[in-house]
């Protein structure tokens, strides 16, 4: 069956037919609420001492599964008010005291972050079990390096290999020195900066390797702080002393959501648009840089006069860069959208981080935008200095499309097939579209409001 519309929060499964954009894509939108500090937020407040309202909450999937955790691990979370995919909510916290309403196993379904959090928040408890129903996924996944950490302040753990399941016999946790690597995943250093307040004891956390991902990081100190947490931090974000501490009730309000706005710049810049986007920021979202790329390609860029909001014009045409990815993780797919289309080759490098997502968000996309007749490499195929480096050879003309797309179960892969669609000559099938509600329930609903045509497909048909 095939139907243009689809209200953002069905949960149907379905595929989408992008057809040619035969407009620029522009308008005015108010952007998503950001993921990232909708899931810190609602953590923080379920960690605190009192009630807390967290404003402007994402609906999103990784949005839903940690209010879902959360509930089973003993907080009160009641709804105010639900606008599209915005949500506000009163939140009664445990004060620092989980405990479980039941004993099934928490399944953060395929939240990567939301597992990573409350891995460690979950140490306090005497015994728990996390599981997920996206064995391929997030039962890949590693956590290995933050059971390690866990460990070290007196939590046992099972499995050694970090794979889900993971049962973790905790409560009598101490302080002191704990030692973590940051060279996979900036979050299982989040999870452990939300547990360490409520050891009861000091915390000084040294962080082995590099770390990936510091944009993050800072985020998490954004909010720690702002729940009243006492902490420290080199300015390398390597070292940090954390002082035992409540976290206090208040009220907290999302920013706009730097990743998922990105995509749409992407797509306003490479069809010749203008956009602008209503409560983006200048925030700690390090894919606020996207921003600064496009205007690198020719794209203009800037935040609008209010201060609460970016504003973009686009001629589309687009010329290459080169780009640390690090600096902007959640944006590397979206901007590879961009350089499809930019005349040259453009390089993404310090992107290794990105093959433990989802799907393997280097290889994966590489295979569905050669599909589409993209000339684009891994770095180890071109004997580039950095093995998982992204290079891509743009094409300004576009591409021929009438081909079918895999979205590897990945909203980010989504959101990039999506780009590139709208610039080939016809229409392209993507897969399993639907799960761009892991963070961007409206997302193909404000492609359509910028004038995008958007067939939804219900799967399987």
């Amino acid at each position: 069956m095939r139907i243009k519309s689809l209200p953002p929060a069905s949960d149907k499964s379905y595929d989408v037919l992008v057809h040619p954009a035969r407009h620029p894509l522009s308008g005015n939108l108010d952007a998503q609420p950001s993921k990232n500090y909708t899931t810190r937020y609602l953590l923080a407040a379920a960690l605190g001492d009192g009630e807390s309202r967290v404003i402007n909450c994402a609906t999103s999937a990784d949005s839903i599964a940690m209010q879902r955790c959360l509930i089973q691990m003993g907080t009160q979370i009641i709804p105010e008010s639900e606008v599209g995919t915005i949500s506000n909510f009163r939140i009664k916290g445990v004060n620092g005291r989980p405990s479980l309403v039941d004993s099934e196993p928490v399944n953060p379904g395929n939240a990567g972050a939301v597992l990573r959090f409350l891995l460690a928040v979950g140490a306090l408890l005497p015994t728990v079990t996390f599981v997920t129903d996206h064995p391929q996924s997030l039962g890949i996944r590693p956590n290995a390096d933050l059971l390690d950490a866990l460990n070290q302040l007196g939590c046992e753990t099972t499995p050694p290999s970090g794979l889900l399941p993971i049962t973790l016999q905790g409560g009598r946790l101490r302080g002191g020195d704990v030692t973590i690597s940051g060279a996979r995943s900036s979050q299982f250093l989040s999870g452990l900066l939300f547990l360490s307040p409520l050891i009861g004891e000091e915390v000084r956390i040294h962080v082995s390797e590099a770390l990936v991902s510091k944009a993050p990081i800072r985020q998490t100190l954004e909010v720690l702080r702002k729940s009243g947490i006492e902490i420290s931090a080199t300015d390398d974000l390597m070292n940090y002393v954390v002082q035992p501490g409540t976290y206090k009730s208040g009220s907290f309000n999302v920013n706009g959501d730097w990743p998922g706005s990105a995509a749409l710049l992407v797509a306003a810049a490479v069809t010749g648009g203008e956009l602008k986007l209503k409560d983006l920021f200048n925030d700690e979202q390090g894919e606020k840089a996207a921003g600064d790329v496009l205007r690198q390609m020719g794209a203009h860029f800037d935040y609008n006069q209010a201060g609460n909001g970016v504003c973009l014009q686009s001629s589309g045409n687009l010329t290459s860069v080169n780009f640390d990815g690090d600096l902007a993780t959640d944006a590397v797919l979206a901007l590879m959208g961009a350089a499809c289309f930019a005349s040259g080759r453009t390089r993404f490098y310090n992107v290794s981080n990105l093959r433990i997502k989802e799907c393997d968000r280097i290889s994966d996309p590489i295979f569905e935008l050669r599909k589409l007749g993209v000339k684009c490499w891994e770095g180890q195929e071109l004997g580039d200095a950095d093995p998982d480096a992204i290079i891509i050879e743009g094409n300004p003309m576009g591409y021929e499309g009438g081909v079918t797309v895999d979205g590897r179960d990945d909203h980010r892969v989504i959101m990039l097939l999506s780009i590139v669609a709208l610039r080939c000559r016809k229409p392209v099938r993507i897969l399993r579209a639907h799960q761009v509600r892991k963070s961007y329930p409206s997302y193909f609903d404000h492609l359509a409001k910028l004038g995008a045509e958007i067939t939804f497909i219900e799967a399987n048909s």
